[in-house]
């Protein structure tokens, strides 16, 4: 399978099946378990497909080329550490799909969790494999998104919400963070290429931007693994399923920060900030989260904190100024990810078979659970680094680490070794706690079910788990070696060690620190047995709970300072936010007219011609009636409004803009019937008591208000007249005239820049617009306005228009209606020739004017004129336009254009034209943009209509409602439960 197709196909085949999952029913619990399962073995099989390339070193990498004039392509590569990831993300991803088929109930939406755990593991797979690191933060904050959904899986518990949002906000802020820190990393070197920025060690450590990336990329990186001081969430985020704590908090979500310190180790490490700041970190996480495991009551709690723990000590081998410290770390990520979920697997066998995960009211488990005894105490053993296990050979390395690692500062290395002992002492100690409290003495009682063996499938997991636990532990070089060598050697390249994986090494002072380790955790818990079981958290540091410090950011937050700025600078009517953003802009533009200067070109302008001043007064005329009127009357305001844009439009057709000029007065039709649609809904003026306060505060406002818009209004007259005065040789227009025909293949450059050189922004957009139309949408349907009609009788209003008893058009009045009868008729047969007049503009638009855009406004302005002359039927349930589905198609015609160029091997959105002659129609140009305009053409006509019908329907609504004395009631909404709603 070639390169580009094998690493395209891992990254798109979980989501595709994400996608499938869920839609799935409810029930089909099987079914989704099935497909999800033979994803995640397909891609290990790809994944081992790779092998040959990265154990002889190689690198698989496919580019497709996105945004290339700036940098940004789509990337994948595939080393020997990227490999080692995506592994662990596929094949732990397979044990976990099969847990949770026999651990998730019946009564859930188990195909939910299996599309979120495959989209997971997508995010994951991108970003361990991305090779831009634009693209590397993009799959970031995806894993936060993903994981927000499995974590809140079970939302209708408040610890599920409160650990997903706490989850989400810590990593999402990170994320933010990583990504400024991409940028700056790219800036220093001058490429986003991971190949280009991996080969730049000394650039970026000699730059004097070094430590801003470097605190932006740690902030990304700490809060991810949940180092200190941002260690809190995951302990909360143990609401989630089991399979899902098994799945990220073993193999995925938390390792991906330690992923990016070692993958960015060889040019960003070996600096006293980073020792400092990585090292420190990992110390003090190891300490806490080792300390605070020990005394949680719950398994998954212990599990969580252990796993903090370890996740510190990885930091901190990561920190220190040693090839050898990094391969340990590597080394270490494997054995934990091994032991820890099968530790989580084992926890959730408890807890399904027992209904609890109290240790306090746990005991004796090993008579009823004699299987899943032994393989839990087999990995808890890997845990606390028992010898033969493989948790064991990394302990030891990491201890040979701390008594040889160089360090900046004298005390760091002074406390290195007894810090690493008393972690590791803590962990034997919170390992026996799992095991001899949860399985060992007496039969325990009350409990919720009776306990009893899993499914055998169940426990398979577990079992495979155990297994590598142990075989790593008794044979690691056969076992694990060549696997952790091409890792290892794919980040440090030259620069790799030498370095031993035997297992007896000599009685040297690792293996005495080992043994002490051992038995201080072992006497620790002897000495704590009995109060642990009283104990209700941690002593000395629970005022200092990561949560409460949490709760209370967030309440200052998002209540006291949103609050206060909320009655500082914010408002709930439109007039006042116009005018913030109106005066930010007029600020900002003299800033940039100061700073930067701005002065007319050569140019000498033309004669004023008086039949345009006479098209500048009344356009002129109409908006000062308009702001006068619309103190009085709305409706006219908004003809004069109307008639404004009608003279912009010819000014447009003025200066040899007809494309402007199309689209121009298409929008202003449209927009005017929206608005008159939506008049009866704008509240009512304020008043204000008194004899002369109204007005003179109506005065005060109207005069801020001229001075806004003449600020506003100059500035852009000024700004035109520069452009207009200067040569297009002095302009970027030049650029595009040059280049309009030869490489876009049209003679309307208007429409060539729309669709071809500005083609990103285009579809950008149109994303705008669509989640605009369907936001509104969403907004109305549950919104009604206040309707007189509300007050009529019951008789008068069956007779009203609209009623059930007259039209069922929706419109004001039907066709029955003798003086709508004509308009109606001509309506009828002006609408095929307005359809007809569409699909011309549409095609004539790559050379001459027209377009989608407002092929698209032709169109939706022929329906909005059936609508108001003879009435649609827009009812929910007889509904035939189907805005949506026009929606959905427009979006995917655009970007599927975009995608299509990939297969030619040229950058995303790449258009192609030639000229084809038709039978009628004579020479049209054909060319791929021409589908990307067809894309734009269908999402503005369902984007125009949903909001008409949004708008329509309402007031229909308006008009049927019962009387005020039996008030209408409101839509139910769906009930939050385990099977998810709303």
């Amino acid at each position: 399978m070639p390169d580009a197709l094998l690493l395209l196909t891992l990254l798109v085949l979980p989501f595709l099946g994400s996608f499938a999952a869920g839609v799935l029913p409810r029930r089909a619990r099987n079914t989704a378990a099935g497909l999800a399962g033979a994803i995640a073995l397909v891609n290990l099989a790809l994944v081992w497909a790779a092998y040959p390339t990265v154990a002889a070193g190689g690198v698989l990498r496919a580019e497709f080329e996105w945004m290339p004039s700036l940098g940004l392509n789509l990337v994948l590569r595939m080393d020997g550490f990227a490999w080692l990831f995506a592994g662990m993300v596929t094949g732990i991803g397979a044990l976990v799909v099969l847990y949770a088929r026999y651990y998730m109930s019946a009564e859930d939406p188990v195909p939910r969790i299996f599309a979120f755990l495959l989209a997971f593991m997508g995010a994951m797979t991108g970003l361990v494999m991305a090779g831009n690191l634009i693209q590397l933060a993009f799959f970031w904050e995806l894993t936060s998104l993903f994981s927000f959904l499995l974590i809140g899986y079970w939302h209708h518990t408040a610890a599920a919400r409160d650990g997903a949002r706490m989850a989400m906000t810590i990593t999402g802020a990170g994320g933010l963070a990583l990504f400024a820190g991409m940028l700056v990393l790219g800036h220093i070197v001058g490429s986003y290429d991971l190949e280009v920025v991996l080969a730049s060690g000394d650039v970026i450590r000699d730059h004097p931007l070094y430590l801003l990336a470097l605190l932006l990329i740690l902030l990304g990186a700490l809060t991810k693994s949940a180092q200190f001081p941002f260690h809190f969430w995951l302990p909360h985020a143990m609401a989630a399923p089991t399979p899902v704590s098994a799945y990220l908090h073993s193999a995925t979500l938390v390792k991906a920060g330690v992923f990016l310190l070692a993958r960015l180790w060889p040019v960003m490490a070996g600096t006293e900030e980073w020792t400092w700041l990585v090292g420190g970190a990992g110390l003090i996480t190891m300490l806490i989260g080792a300390y605070i495991a020990i005394f949680q009551n719950d398994l998954k709690g212990l599990l969580a904190y252990s796993t903090i723990s370890h996740l510190g000590l990885i930091t901190l081998l990561l920190g220190l100024k040693s090839e050898l410290a990094l391969v340990a770390a590597i080394f270490h990520i494997l054995n934990h990810a091994a032991f820890k979920c099968s530790l989580f697997m084992a926890a959730g066998i408890i807890d399904h078979e027992t209904g609890t995960r109290d240790i306090r009211r746990l005991s004796g488990l090993n008579r009823s659970m004699p299987f899943t005894a032994r393989l839990a105490l087999v990995a808890a053993a890997a845990m606390a680094g028992v010898p033969l296990l493989n948790g064991f050979i990394s302990k030891e390395m990491f201890f040979a680490e701390a008594l040889s690692a160089e360090a900046p500062v004298f005390t760091l290395l002074n406390i290195l070794p007894f810090a690493a002992m008393l972690a590791s002492a803590f962990s034997v100690t919170y390992s026996l706690r799992f095991i001899h409290g949860a399985f060992f003495g007496p039969e325990p009682t009350d409990l919720p079910k009776t306990p009893h063996e899993p499914a055998s499938w169940m426990r398979f997991p577990v079992e495979i788990l155990v297994l590598v636990c142990i075989m790593v532990g008794v044979l690691p070089a056969a076992t694990v070696g060549p696997f952790l060598h091409f890792a290892a050697q794919s980040v440090l390249g030259d620069a790799m060690p030498a370095y031993s994986l035997s297992v007896w090494h000599g009685f040297n002072l690792p293996l005495l620190m080992s043994v002490l380790a051992l038995a201080g955790g072992v006497v620790l818990y002897l000495l704590l047995q009995d109060r642990l079981r009283v104990m209700d958290g941690p002593p000395l540091i629970r005022r200092l709970e990561g949560r409460r410090i949490f709760e209370r950011s967030m309440v200052f937050l998002s209540w006291r300072l949103a609050r206060l700025l909320e009655r500082r600078a914010g408002t709930q009517r439109l007039q006042p936010q116009l005018r913030l953003i109106l005066g930010a802009a007029i600020v900002a533009g003299g800033a940039a007219v100061w700073l930067r200067g701005l002065g007319p070109g050569n140019l000498v302008p033309a004669p004023i011609d008086p039949v345009l001043v006479l098209i500048w007064a009344v356009g002129a005329a109409c908006a000062l009636g308009a702001a006068w009127q619309a103190k009085y009357h709305r409706l006219a305001a908004l003809i004069l409004v109307g008639g404004a844009g009608l003279m912009v439009c010819i000014t447009f057709v003025w200066f040899s803009a007809p494309d402007l000029a199309l689209t121009q007065l298409t929008v202003e039709i449209v927009t005017t019937v929206l608005l008159l649609l939506g008049l009866r809904w704008l509240p009512k003026r304020r008043q204000v008591p008194g004899d002369r306060g109204p007005e003179v505060l109506t005065r005060g406002r109207r005069a801020r208000d001229l001075a806004i818009a003449l600020g506003a209004g100059l500035g852009m007259a000024a700004l035109s007249y520069v452009v207009m005065t200067r040569t297009p040789a002095d302009l970027l227009a030049q650029h595009f005239l040059e280049r309009g025909y030869t490489e876009g293949g049209g003679t309307n450059v208007v429409n060539v820049i729309l669709v071809d050189f500005r083609g990103f922004d285009t579809l950008g957009e149109i994303f705008v617009v669509a989640a605009v139309a369907l936001a509104t949408f969403a907004l109305l349907r549950r919104f009604r306005p206040a309707a007189d009609s509300r007050q009529v009788p019951e008789q008068q209003r069956d007779q009203a228009p609209g009623a059930e008893g007259g039209s069922r058009h929706g419109a004001a009045s039907g066709p029955g209606s003798d003086w709508l009868l004509v308009p109606f008729m001509l309506t009828r047969l002006v609408f095929p020739i307005m359809i007809v007049t569409a699909f011309f503009l549409l095609l004539r638009g790559h050379d001459l004017p027209g377009g989608g855009f407002s092929a698209g406004m032709v169109v939706a302005i022929a329906i909005i004129l059936l609508y108001m002359v003879g009435g649609t039927d827009w009812t929910e349930d007889r509904l035939r336009l189907r805005p949506q589905l026009w929606i959905g198609t427009g979006l995917l015609l655009s970007t599927g254009t975009g995608l299509a160029a990939w297969a030619f091997s040229k950058p995303f959105l790449t258009s192609y034209f030639d000229y084809a002659d038709l039978p009628v129609i004579g020479r049209i140009p054909v060319a791929s943009a021409l589908v990307f305009d067809i894309g734009v053409f269908a999402l503005v006509v369902g984007a125009t209509l949903l909001m008409l019908i949004a708008l329509a329907h309402q007031s229909v609504r308006a008009h049927r409602s019962v009387p005020k004395a039996v008030p209408e009631p409101a839509p139910e909404r769906p009930k939050l439960g385990v099977a998810g709603g709303g």
